[in-house]
């Protein structure tokens, strides 16, 4: 039997031929095969009750990369507030026959009969459009609704050695990136830096979402004593998804966002950006770096 998982993350990389220039001594553009990060779209559709009628609706459609899409599904369900524990979910899995290139694109997750489900929030929030009349106070607020952890009296502490080799130790941890240099990367650390599992993906709330939805699945929420680090900025979104989580500490090799510092000081959150072996900016919180 195949298993999806190992299927969807061979497909994780496409190659192409290439047209290599300036390569020292050439003359010419040199022909090469070249590894990229493969990018394809993955609807999530949810099954549900609402007065003992069974009801299915697509909720979402991402760009990601293939692998760990199950992780990705229930984290965003998770992360989103639609679901509030594993037990919420009663099977999930991909959904209808594969495309030619033999990829799955469609994610089913069919909810336990009895979980309450908020119809509205079906609907996906956009933070990015400055006409959508959605401002930093009402996106604090809409976060508070959905919090379900005190995180400002979390005792999770890192020392700033621990921090500075970090990067370095996410680095080695990416696999895709190695042969693509193109994906974004989420790692969950402990007090000692030892980062215990990462995930990657072309998008960057999608990586989170997948170490989420790992952590989810084995029913290890909230993530209180442990950190995560992030390869590329501290944007509101991957704040917010590691509040739903729990964690008390997000450190970006990246810049952060003024609503992604807003967010951290409003649930007692560390935020660290531009984190780099011998140097970084703690935002937030810095009780927590000793």
């Amino acid at each position: 039997m195949v298993n999806v998982e190992e299927a969807l993350g061979r497909q994780s990389v496409r190659q192409f031929e290439i047209r290599r220039v300036g390569v020292a001594g050439a003359d010419t553009a040199a022909v090469a095969n070249d590894v990229v990060a493969t990018e394809e779209p993955l609807e999530i559709r949810l099954g549900y009750f609402v007065d003992g009628e069974h009801r299915e609706r697509s909720i979402s459609v991402t760009m990601r990369t293939p692998g760990k899409d199950l992780e990705l599904a229930v984290g965003f369900l998770y992360t989103e507030g639609i679901i509030r524990r594993f037990d919420d979910v009663a099977s999930v899995g991909p959904c209808g026959p594969p495309a030619p290139d033999g990829l799955i694109n469609v994610v089913r997750v069919e909810l336990t009969p009895g979980v309450d489900v908020d119809l509205d929030r079906l609907e996906r929030h956009f933070y990015t459009s400055s006409s959508c009349g959605v401002c930093g106070k009402s996106s604090l607020e809409a976060v508070k609704v959905q919090s379900r952890f005190d995180l400002h009296h979390a005792r999770f502490t890192v020392s700033r050695d621990v921090l500075g080799r970090l990067p370095d130790a996410l680095r080695a941890k990416q696999d895709v990136f190695d042969r693509t240099g193109g994906l974004h990367a989420s790692g969950l650390f402990d007090a000692a830096g030892e980062i215990s599992i990462v995930r990657e993906d072309v998008g960057r709330h999608n990586a989170l979402d997948k170490l989420i939805g790992n952590r989810l699945m084995a029913n290890a929420l909230p993530l209180l004593d442990f950190g995560i680090v992030v390869s590329g900025r501290a944007s509101f979104e991957l704040m917010q998804k590691a509040m739903m989580a729990g964690c008390p500490f997000l450190a970006a090799v990246g810049a952060p966002s003024s609503l992604a510092v807003q967010l951290a000081e409003e649930f007692g959150m560390t935020l660290v950006g531009f984190l780099k072996r011998d140097r970084f900016n703690i935002y937030t919180r810095p009780d927590r770096v000793v």
